[in-house]
């Protein structure tokens, strides 16, 4: 039973790799958790410690038709939504209609409820960037009508959308911006780098590269991601704020960091053509991460890519095998 003096908090995409990792660190924290899900990308496994807890609720959900919760709510977290590249380009319309739809009614529900709403939006709105670093107010470029549209374009609407709320509804919103982030509770096939590297080199087979290589990535740790989130929506700041780790390598180095991981290997690298759209640099300003929040990444990329291949290693085999490796060639790397 919820309990009006236990703060409450709604998080969508509540069964997915950021959505679960979260709704631990609200029940945690003392929360009254209601996770929920339409169970496409996400899994019941990455939640299911916490169901039976008496403040914890899982609801079986698609955002995109309706969304009611009875009874009071505090605060609402929207990461409903597909992630990676495989995920997005399998199912486009859906992709958009979360990020439209789905961000709809969940404000809807904020306004209702006088709650406080954080949405997760993402580095991707910086599209193919001509600026290095990317700061908040770059405005990014984006290409709305290439493959990568479904997802930027999504989070785009849903900043835009959000931002009206705020304005005109007064509603108490906050907007995060993630950038590439790693860790246990990751889909061995979802189409993201590290995964993907870790997935093959645990098989033995050569990494994917795609192009030369030189384009870069910012890993950040996915405790260090969930911390930054936490800061944002307990802040002042309705305007949006990068979180990610400006640790910048590029895939080709990435590739050698993770052959170190397996010297008993003999890992290789698969070569692919660049797909298009794929962004060449990626590395997040986080200055006002530090002055807003006194947030920054404390988690090297090495302590985490060790982390992560344990839990991918404690994957029972057969589960493994099940997730079965997607053709590389329709990878669009994150």
């Amino acid at each position: 039973m919820s309990n009006q003096n236990t703060p409450r908090i709604l998080i969508t995409g509540g069964a997915g790799f950021l959505g679960s990792h979260l709704c631990h660190r609200f029940y945690n924290e003392g929360f009254d958790v209601i996770a929920m899900d339409n169970l496409i990308t996400g899994s019941l496994k990455n939640i299911e410690d916490l169901f039976g807890k008496e403040r914890f609720t899982f609801m079986n959900n698609d955002v995109t038709k309706f969304v009611h919760v009875s009874g009071h709510l505090d605060y609402i977290l929207h990461f409903a939504s597909p992630a990676s590249p495989i995920d997005y380009l399998k199912i486009p319309i859906q992709t958009l209609k979360v990020g439209a739809h789905g961000t709809h009614n969940l404000l809807g529900l904020a306004k209702t409820k006088d709650a406080r709403i954080l949405v997760a939006s993402t580095s991707e709105v910086y599209g193919d960037p001509l600026e290095h670093p990317q700061t908040e107010k770059y405005l990014g470029n984006v290409d709305p009508v290439g493959p990568r549209g479904v997802y930027d374009e999504a989070k785009r609407y849903m900043e835009a959308l959000t931002m009206a709320y705020h304005r005109f509804h007064n509603v108490e919103t906050r907007i995060v911006r993630i950038f590439n982030t790693f860790g246990p509770k990751m889909r061995l096939n979802d189409g993201r780098v590290l995964p993907a590297f870790l997935g093959n080199a645990l098989e033995g087979k050569d990494l994917p590269i795609f192009g030369d290589g030189s384009q870069t990535r910012s890993f950040c740790y996915v405790d260090d991601t969930i911390e930054g989130i936490y800061r944002i929506l307990m802040s002042d700041c309705p305007d949006p704020i990068n979180i990610g780790n400006p640790n910048e390598i590029s895939i080709a180095e990435f590739a050698k960091e993770v052959q170190e991981l397996f010297p008993d290997r003999s890992i290789g690298m698969d070569y692919h053509p660049l797909p298009k759209g794929d962004p060449k640099l990626r590395r997040p300003d986080i200055s006002k991460a530090k002055e807003l929040l006194n947030w920054q990444p404390i988690t090297g990329r090495k302590e985490g890519l060790m982390r992560t291949l344990k839990y991918f290693e404690s994957i029972p085999q057969e589960e493994r095998d099940t997730q079965a490796h997607n053709d590389f060639s329709k990878f669009i790397i994150r």
